[in-house]
This record gives C-alpha cells, structure tokens and sequence, in this order.
C-alpha cells in the first residue's frame, strides 16, 4: 500500500471484524482509557454543529491522538439525528478518518457507527466491571434503540452468569423486540417490560440509561436498590441534584462537565465539581480507589472520548488488512 493509497472499510467488514469479539473490543477501550489517563493521547474538545431549526439534531467532530504503543491520529464525524427513527433509519451515522502519525496523510476511511456503537457499550460494560461489587442479580434498560441494545451485548460478555433482564421505553413495542433480542442472545433468561420508570429503578442494583434525551427527566432515584450501578450512557437523564447527591466516574471530567450533560449542569449549580470521584482511567491504572460504598448510587458518566473510536477502529483496520479486504484506492492523495 503507497503512501499515496486508501483503504475504504464499509460496514458488512467492520461488523465481520467485531462480531464475536467483545473480549479483544474490552481490552482495546482499556488499553485506550489507560494510554490517556497516563497522559499519552491528545484529546481536544468535540466540536457541535448545530442547526438554527432544530435543538435535536447534531453531528459532532472528535478529533484524537493515541500515543505510547498506539501511535494513532484521526477523527470521527458522527451525526445524530433522532427523527431517522421515524425514518426507519438508524439515529446516528458516522464516518472515521485515520492518519498516519508520521506524514499526516489519511490511510483510511472506515464506517464508524457501528466502531462508536462497540466502543460506547464496551465502555459501559467495562465500567460495570470495575464500579459494581459483584455480580448483579438482573441488569435494567432505560431505552430500548441501538446503543442499550449493543450495551447489552457487552454486559453478557462482563456477567455471563445474569439471566434477568428488565427494560423500558416510551414505545412499549420497541421494549417488547428488545427482550426478543436479549433472549435470542441469552436463551433462557427472563425478560419483562417495566411498569413505569419507578418499577424499572427498583428492579435491579445495575441500571443502564441509553436514551436520546436532551434533558433531564428522570428527578429522584430514592427507587433504586441501595448502592445500585448505575451506568448513565446517554448522559442527560439525571437531575442534577441526582448527581450532587450520589458518587460518580467519568471518563474524562474535562470533556463530560460541558454540551449541557448531567454533570455539567450539576457543576452549574453547585459552582464546582468536587462531586466528581475519579476518572475510569484512573482507577484502572491504581491511582484512585473506588469510594467507599454506601447507600449512594456509584453512576457512570462517559461523555465518549475519540480516543476509544480510535483503538477500535485500530483493530478494526489490522483485522481488515490482513485478511486483504476493504476497497483499496490507489494514488487518493496527489
């Protein structure tokens, strides 16, 4: 491959090399989240395009380097578009564009929602993994769409041994054909669709939030089990008094406590973010604890770091290129 040649990754090929590979998709986002909590990545803030007819729809700019064994550069242009659903289209799209550390040049082009999708719910589920105190005896779902359902994905592969599963969603038949899914996946286990929010809070000690919601609506979790996980995915359900009154991880403090999240409306109103534990990173490395465990919910705030989409798609393109696939083209560049 010249330095002047592309490789184009669709979609069918990067769906083939991840299927199955939830374990070597985990070890690639905590490589990632080590490698930048150490200080080995370049991460400047996403950048929102917003349109002047629409408070919901955006496409986002996530600009990274990856150093230390990774050595990578490139970005992921991702929109997210919420009335595709209606559309019978999927919310968001992405395209991922990575460069050669050395020249700069662009090397290839790979489809990245399906690369954002894996890398969001192996973070969640590595999360899961590392704030939860063992084994959760049934995992909950706020939101039925595309993100909650690769979530679930994930933590089969963190908890093999959980066979209860309860979910909820504002379209009760998208709740029904995801416990479908969940079943196709797990046979065996239980599956039910919650009353209302407050019989889903209560239903299990790990809750998975994976909405579209640009604001909060969910105001108290006094429904949850004492010390449930609570991974907040979606960012933007949770009040802020929720998030002043219980522990939280982020993955990158800088990056979350902005764009109107949880965290950063809790910051607002409490004037600083003393509320904010730890980064996953930092746990994962040893130079945090986990706060001591009480009543108080442990919530995981992800804002979702290019540097993830990164490793991803890193391990997505060596898959890819030695079993000589993806569209090659040759002399892109002049």
């Amino acid at each position: 491959m010249s330095s002047k040649d592309v490789l184009i990754i669709g979609a069918p090929e990067v769906e083939a090399a991840l299927e199955g590979r939830e374990d070597a998709v985990l070890d690639a986002v905590k490589k990632a989240y080590e490698t930048h909590s150490s200080g080995a990545s370049s991460l400047p803030h996403s950048s929102f395009l917003r349109f002047p007819d629409s408070d919901k729809d955006r496409i986002i700019c996530l600009p990274a380097y990856l150093g230390a064994d990774y050595q990578l550069a490139g970005v992921k242009w991702i929109a997210s578009m919420p009335d595709n659903l209606s559309r019978g289209l999927e919310r968001a799209s992405a395209t991922m564009i990575l460069n050669d550390r050395v020249t700069g040049r662009p090397k290839s082009v790979v489809e990245g929602s399906i690369i954002s999708k894996q890398r969001t719910a192996a973070s969640a589920a590595l999360a899961s993994k590392v704030l939860a105190p063992g084994e959760p005896e049934s995992i909950a779902f706020v939101g039925c769409g595309p993100i909650n359902t690769a979530v679930a994905q994930f933590l089969f592969a963190v908890w093999p041994g959980v066979k209860r599963f309860v979910a909820f969603d504002l379209d009760p038949a998208r709740a029904a054909a995801f416990g479908e899914s969940l079943i196709a996946i797990r046979p065996g286990a239980e599956f039910r669709v919650a009353d209302d929010m407050q019989d889903l809070l209560g239903s299990s000690p790990m809750i998975a939030f994976g909405t579209t919601s640009i604001k909060p609506y969910v105001d108290s979790l006094d429904a949850c089990q004492p010390g449930a996980t609570v991974l907040h995915v979606s960012l933007r359900d949770l009040a802020a008094d929720i998030i002043l009154s219980n522990h939280n991880i982020v993955d990158d403090l800088d990056h979350v406590n902005r764009a109107a999240t949880s965290i950063h409306l809790a910051s607002e109103k409490a004037g600083h973010t003393d509320f904010v534990h730890a980064d996953i990173g930092e746990i994962l490395l040893g130079k945090k604890s986990l706060p001591e465990r009480d009543e108080r919910k442990m919530i995981f705030s992800p804002f979702g770091l290019g540097v993830l989409d990164l490793a991803v798609a890193d391990l997505v393109t060596d898959t890819v290129a030695k079993e000589g696939g993806g569209t090659l083209v040759k002399s892109f560049l002049p």
